[in-house]
C-alpha cells in the first residue's frame, strides 16, 4: 500500500529551501551543514540543524531537533499528518525517530550512499513490516543540498592541509 505525496513541487522546494537555511546556521558555527524542518498544515512547526560538535553529542542531528520542536509545538509526540524536510538523506537513528513520531512524509535533498536509511543503504521509512511507514522522496533541490556539503568538506580539508603545512 504505497503512500503518495500531498505537496506540489513548488511547496517541496520552498520547504527544502527552509531546511537549507537551517543548514547554513550549522555551517556558520563550523558544524556539518545539515538542516531540517517539520511542516504541518503548510506551517513550519519545527526547525533544526546539526550541533554534534558544539554539544559533543552523537544524537545532535538536525532531524532530532526539528522533531523535538515540532512535538513541543503541538504538545504531542505524534506527527501523523506532518512532513519532514532534511537536506541530507536521514541516517538510521533519524529514520527511526521519524517512524516513532509517525511522520507522514519525508523529503530529503542529497542522497547519502554511505549512511542513508531512506533508500541508499536501506529504507527503514517505507518498510511496511513496521507499524508505521512514510512516503519518502529524495532529490529535492539535490544539487544545492549536495553542494553545501561538498563546499564545507572541501574547505575543511583545505584548512587541515594548511594547518599540517604550517601555513595557519
Amino acid at each position: 500500500m504505497k503512500k503518495e505525496s500531498t505537496l506540489t513541487q513548488s511547496e517541496k522546494e520552498y520547504f527544502m529551501r527552509e531546511a537549507l537555511k537551517e543548514a547554513q546556521k550549522a555551517e556558520a558555527i563550523a558544524e556539518v551543514p545539515i538542516g531540517a524542518v517539520v511542516v504541518l498544515e503548510g506551517q513550519i512547526i519545527g526547525r533544526g540543524h546539526n550541533l554534534r560538535e558544539k554539544q559533543q553529542e552523537a544524537t545532535a542531528h538536525a532531524e532530532m531537533f526539528a522533531i523535538q520542536q515540532a512535538c513541543q509545538a503541538i504538545e504531542s509526540w505524534r506527527l501523523e499528518q506532518a512532513q519532514l524536510f532534511v537536506t541530507l538523506e536521514p541516517c538510521p537513528m533519524c529514520s527511526g525517530a521519524m517512524m516513532l513520531a509517525r511522520v507522514e512524509e519525508v523529503y530529503f535533498g542529497a542522497y547519502d550512499p554511505k549512511g542513508g536509511a531512506a533508500g541508499s543503504l536501506l529504507n527503514l521509512l517505507e518498510d511496511e513490516r513496521f507499524n508505521h511507514w512514510s512516503y519518502v522522496e529524495g532529490g529535492i533541490l539535490e544539487e544545492a543540498c549536495g553542494q553545501v556539503l561538498k563546499d564545507f568538506f572541501r574547505a575543511l580539508r583545505q584548512k587541515k592541509k594548511q594547518k599540517k603545512s604550517g601555513n595557519l
